[in-house]
């Protein structure tokens, strides 16, 4: 019901920007317009569109390009999924097939191009140059993220403070780039612009560190992927950091030898080590805390719906995990 509870404050305009993303998906090549329309349309949650919409109006905006700039912050996360999903070799997501699991690699990173290319493309036409510095810098991180956890892979020597860089950059910054973004359109103060900033950061460092966690206590059908998905591919992730600090000499070596050669063999004797080192419970009490820190960013912000809203979406970041 929180959830529905936001989505409801901004019902209208979020009709109104699952439109414009569909119309401008459009393309004169059939499989660019196929696999984007299969992407878009798998299910997601359009949380960073959403930021978007309620950051704006939150800091007293009240034209209409906060649709658009919300249209622009999805293609940009839609691009990021297709390249994401070929560089991991994935085949699911959100309980569905891949893009690059059915059309194959080229066509995936190639409708992820044209998505960026559609992104900056609606990002001029906003004509506002400070948006443009935010989304440009924005995209380059998020790629400097994807570089990072590609060259940790299969690295059982991630620190904590390495990895907290890699889920900023990799995941925080796109949610942080939709609030700022949303600030800016308003033309918020600078008090202002620094606070939403910072709560889509910790929002989104929240909701990742959730998803850490969800990597050993969900199941398929409620997150759109197995459990160990990470372990299988070989990232190093928090509980499994925490639980090599604080394991066994024994335990220690059997997680630094499953994150090395990736796979599932040793799935169950991992999740076991995972819950009994307490590192599923401090990964949350992170997670919880920078919920915390999002919402207290929003402090400095008049009342309204939309900072209601933001403030009840802190609580929903970690509220997936009981």
């Amino acid at each position: 019901m929180t959830a529905q509870r936001i989505y409801d404050t901004v019902a209208d305009d979020f009709s109104r920007v699952n439109d414009l993303i569909i119309q401008r998906l459009s393309s004169d090549v059939p499989l660019v317009e196929k696999i984007a329309q299969y992407i878009i349309e798998s299910g997601g949650k359009r949380l960073r569109p959403l930021l978007v919409l309620l950051s704006s109006q939150a800091a007293g905006y009240s034209g209409s390009n906060h649709l658009k700039l919300a249209a622009v912050i999805e293609f940009l996360h839609t691009a990021t999924l297709l390249h994401d999903d070929v560089v991991d070799t994935s085949d699911m997501r959100r309980g569905r097939s891949t893009a690059n699991a059915r059309w194959g690699n080229a066509p995936s990173v190639l409708v992820g191009d044209f998505l960026y290319a559609r992104a900056f493309e609606m990002m001029v036409e906003l004509e506002s140059l400070p948006i443009m510095n935010v989304l440009s810098h924005a995209t380059a991180v998020i790629a400097e993220g994807e570089v990072m956890q590609l060259m940790n892979v299969k690295n059982p020597d991630l620190t904590e403070e390495q990895y907290m860089k890699v889920i900023h950059n990799k995941t925080a910054m796109l949610f942080e780039a939709a609030s700022h973004s949303g600030a800016l359109l308003a033309g918020a103060s600078q008090q202002q612009e620094k606070a939403l900033q910072d709560y889509g950061k910790h929002l989104g460092l929240a909701f990742q560190l959730v998803d850490d966690v969800l990597d050993y206590r969900g199941d398929a059908e409620t997150m759109g992927k197995n459990v160990g998905d990470d372990l299988a591919e070989g990232k190093a992730t928090l509980p499994l950091i925490h639980a090599m600090a604080n394991g066994s000499d024994e335990e220690r070596q059997l997680i630094r030898q499953a994150i090395r050669k990736g796979g599932l063999d040793d799935l169950s004797q991992i999740v076991a080590i995972v819950e009994s080192s307490g590192a599923l419970e401090y990964t949350m009490a992170r997670a919880r805390a920078e919920a915390a820190q999002a919402a207290e960013c929003l402090s400095g912000l008049a009342d309204s719906s939309h900072k209601t809203a933001l403030t009840l979406l802190t609580e929903v970041a970690v509220a997936r995990v009981s």
